[in-house]
């Protein structure tokens, strides 16, 4: 075996799939090790890819050369726009896949790229000579060389399944845990904690009753994840939606002293977010029922996933709940609800490139770093791989602003804030919401995919052409001119009032009960250059919110002068005059790189950020 390597990334989940691919991609030697290569990419939970503001990581990824996107777009069941009668500040897509051909389609990437390796192993241990990183040790194969190592682990460090009081030492039903690393890591001086998260059962097709319930399926117009699709690949199919019921929720607060969160079983913190259904209703007692999503897990499974019933109730009486549910009375049970409890290490002692700030050249992405969702783990393994490649190379680290991607927020985030319970990603923690929008991550992010050659050549010239296009709508669309009695017949079909003058299609789009859809649809709007639907919907939302976008880039523009203040990295803060005890402690344990990043700091007060700079202007260093 081939024992020299670039860049090992360690666990095969939605981390270690993008740091593989991205450092391969950027002409690495990359051996991915993970406990089950058929599990390559699993849908651990729910076999969906995007939603609210977590399809803003999906597009921002598939922008920097990343194969989230695309994976969706090619294995997806369904295509829905979520919020689309919001602000397009908080528009999203979702996708749901089907589960198997996801990983399949993960996996076939991987392995018809020239510079990934991949085995099937646990990684035990790292080995770290003068705080930095030499090799890999693994169970089976013995001692990996490498030049840098990306821990991809998931739920799997020293994981532990519970089902009521059972509990099984597993980061995945049916998949053993992996213990050792967790410890070592612990050995090697890293502060370790515990979270929470869990599933939901899967039933059996033939056993629900479809009939009666809210059917959803997708969209008209799909818009794909990737810009290189223009459609769906596979068979659309429907979700469905029911709702528990007062029963269900009587035979729940029943046996919650059975449930494993409830006995005081669990010691990790869960998702506040995503709460367990006994969680669920315990806290909000006065609801009579939850919602309840059906998701097909694939095109060619029996299962359906539950969405909205996660639990960790003994089996028995996760069955007698759900049977309670309408078209679910007579449900059979392919794989029970579970919680799961593993290890994770606070994000304090990561960099913003995710290098570890004790060991040189080992990162750490995905769930390792206390984040929840597949999303938010292929950001930190796409940006990790990244970083691996170029601190290899001796270049300058790649690192997003809050101000340029959703990506920028979640590093940021994980680092500054005290991260308790699994971090998930929400539009309402980005401040620059509607300029990170999910249909703009090319205009955003562009110039780096260029700089550092994650894209070819031939894609960079065509989202080039595409955005020069957008930019030239408005005046096309002033140029086209809608006579009265045209637009008036527009205006009835609308429920619209008359008018008394024609109009142009721009001064049209700029109204707030016009969209271009609706022009489109009654042909007032008729191009003669063809233009996607994407860019047509691109030049809509800047022409309709022009204004807002203005002033929210000159509030960018005041955000990025306290980001230039940079700060040395061996600042020690105890030196500082008047600067509060636990400001300072705070402020060594994370060393923030910029004012900005330090007044962002959980605890730090603008009233310590002014002591910083009276201390910093005395010490002569800004």
């Amino acid at each position: 075996m081939h024992r020299d390597y670039d860049i090992t990334v360690i666990g095969g989940g939605h981390a270690g799939v993008e740091a593989a691919w991205i450092s391969a991609k950027m002409g690495k030697k990359v051996l991915l090790i993970t406990q089950t290569v058929d599990h390559i990419a699993q849908m651990s939970c729910n076999p969906a890819i995007g939603g609210l503001a977590k399809s803003h990581l999906v597009k921002e990824i598939d922008i920097l050369g990343g194969l989230m996107g695309v994976a969706a777009d090619r294995t997806g069941i369904q295509f829905k726009t979520l919020n689309s009668s919001k602000g397009p500040a908080v528009w999203a897509l979702r996708v749901q896949s089907d589960k198997k051909e996801y990983s399949t389609f993960m996996r076939d990437q991987l392995e018809a790229h020239k510079n990934i390796d991949i085995i099937q192993d646990e990684a035990t241990d790292v080995i770290i000579k003068n705080n930095a990183l030499r090799s890999v040790k693994t169970e089976i194969n013995g001692i990996i060389h490498t030049k840098a190592a990306i821990i991809c682990s998931g739920t799997f460090l020293r994981a532990v399944i519970h089902i009521g009081k059972k509990q099984i030492p597993s980061g995945r039903l049916g998949e053993k845990s992996a213990d050792s690393l967790s410890k070592k890591l612990k050995d090697h001086g890293f502060e370790t904690g515990r979270l929470k998260t869990g599933t939901p059962p899967r039933i059996a097709a033939y056993s629900i009753n479809f009939e009666g319930l809210e059917v959803h399926g997708s969209d008209e117009h799909i818009i794909p994840f990737s810009f290189r699709h223009k459609k769906a690949f596979l068979k659309q199919t429907p979700c469905f939606m029911t709702n528990t019921s007062e029963t269900t929720h009587d035979i729940i607060r029943e046996n919650l002293h059975k449930t494993a969160l409830f006995s005081g079983q669990i010691k990790g913190t869960g998702p506040r977010y995503c709460p367990s259904i006994e969680d669920k209703v315990n806290r909000f007692r006065d609801k009579i029922s939850h919602r309840l999503f059906l998701e097909p897990e694939g095109l060619y499974t029996n299962e359906y996933y539950i969405n909205g019933f996660s639990s960790s109730l003994p089996v028995e009486i996760q069955k007698k709940a759900m049977r309670t549910v309408k078209g679910l009375e007579k449900a059979h049970f392919v794989r029970p609800a579970y919680a799961i409890e593993y290890d994770y290490f606070p994000a304090y002692q990561i960099k913003l490139t995710l290098e570890t700030r004790n060991v040189e050249n080992l990162y750490f992405a995905g769930q390792i770093n206390g984040t929840s969702g597949y999303e938010e783990a292929a950001a930190q393994g796409l940006m990790a791989g990244i970083n691996a490649v170029l601190k290899i190379n001796g270049k300058e680290p790649f690192i997003l602003g809050r101000n340029e991607a959703y990506i920028g927020v979640l590093i940021d985030d994980l680092i500054t804030k005290d991260i308790r319970e699994p971090y998930r990603m929400f539009t309402s923690l980005a401040e620059h919401r509607l300029e990170l929008r999910h249909d703009n991550a090319d205009s955003r992010l562009l110039k780096y995919a260029g700089s550092l050659k994650l894209l070819k050549k031939s894609e960079i010239k065509y989202l080039e052409d595409r955005l020069e296009k957008i930019a030239k709508l408005p005046e096309v669309f002033s140029k086209i001119k809608v006579k009265k009695e045209k637009l008036n017949e527009f205006q009835q079909k609308n429920s619209l009032e008359p008018t008394e003058e024609g109009s142009d299609i721009l001064r049209l789009i700029k109204r707030p009960s016009v969209t271009i859809d609706m022009l489109l649809d009654s042909k007032v709007l008729v191009l003669k250059e063809d233009y996607s639907y994407y860019e047509l919907k691109q030049a809509e939302t800047i022409i309709k919110y022009e204004g807002y976008i203005k002033r929210q880039k000159e509030v960018i523009d005041k955000f990025e002068k306290n980001e230039k203040i940079k700060l040395p990295a061996d600042i020690n803060y105890s030196e500082f005059k008047g600067l509060k005890k636990e400001a300072c402690e705070k402020l060594n344990r994370i060393k923030p790189v910029s004012i900005g990043q330090a007044g962002r700091i959980a605890g730090i007060s603008p009233a310590d950020i002014s002591v910083i700079l009276i201390n910093l202007k005395a010490k002569g260093l800004i």
